[in-house]
């Protein structure tokens, strides 16, 4: 082939690759969208305090921080995946089981929460406001601290 056509192949090539690309991005917009517009108001989202103590253990919770901040303490029985690698290790998290995921305010969990659901994962919940919000309200015991009667 001379070289005259190997330039034009190569022309050609990435050209189609371009496209490719181009269509792709627009299959996975349109997915989102296409999400965004039945998802319930809050995306997923969960409170500490609407999970009652004895659910904590039914759930798979996932830590969405680097291991240096999980290493520095976590929610017990969280097991640690970093927020950008939920899609490439998404075969690990089940469908079947309900899924919980936070990071420590709820910005980075949210992310890969929504790309986890935008991929089909509708048993998974975002702990809204985070670890920070989790310890705050009472850690497992939110939701009876929440339903407590008030102290006068």
């Amino acid at each position: 082939m001379n070289r005259f056509l190997k330039t034009a192949l190569a022309a050609v090539v990435l050209a189609a690759a371009s496209w490719a690309q181009a269509d792709n991005k627009a299959i996975a917009v349109d997915e989102m969208e296409a999400y965004l517009e039945f998802v319930d108001y809050g995306g997923g989202v969960i409170f500490a305090e609407q999970i009652p103590a004895d659910e904590w253990k039914k759930m798979i919770v996932i830590d969405a921080r680097d291991a240096s901040q999980f290493a520095k303490g976590h929610i017990p029985g969280a097991i640690n995946l970093d927020w950008r690698q939920v899609l490439a290790k998404r075969n690990t998290i089940p469908k079947d089981k309900p899924v919980l995921i936070y990071c420590n305010t709820g910005s980075l969990s949210a992310q890969a929460g929504f790309a986890m659901r935008v991929a089909g994962w509708d048993n998974l919940r975002i702990l809204q406001g985070g670890m920070e919000e989790w310890k705050a309200k009472g850690g497992f015991d939110a939701a009876a601290k929440a339903t407590a009667p008030a102290k006068h």
